[in-house]
């Protein structure tokens, strides 16, 4: 609804009941974040090593991997922690 001012987003009470007590909603999305993270850093290693091998007569794959590992780097930083280093004077 247009006329109506933005209400932050807070999740369902009943679902935070199943939580174990000292638990919050802000780490489960933290851990989550890692999770994501630590998924990110396998594949990207496992794509980098395949990418060298197998295509090294190819001198746009170093810089498409530096290109993939700062502006991924960039957004992974933002997502954990709000500081998403060079990228920081482009986002909101």
């Amino acid at each position: 609804m247009p006329d109506q001012p933005l209400q932050p987003f807070s999740p369902p009470a009943a679902l935070l009941s199943y939580l174990p007590g000292g638990f919050s909603a802000g780490l489960l999305v933290t851990w989550v974040l890692y999770a994501v993270f630590a998924f990110w850093a396998l594949y990207t290693f496992v794509a980098v090593y395949h990418w060298l091998k197998y295509s090294h007569a190819s001198w746009i794959a170093f810089p498409a991997i530096a290109v993939h590992l700062l502006i991924s780097l960039a957004l992974i930083s933002y997502a954990l922690n709000g500081q998403a280093l060079f990228l920081s004077n482009y986002l909101p």
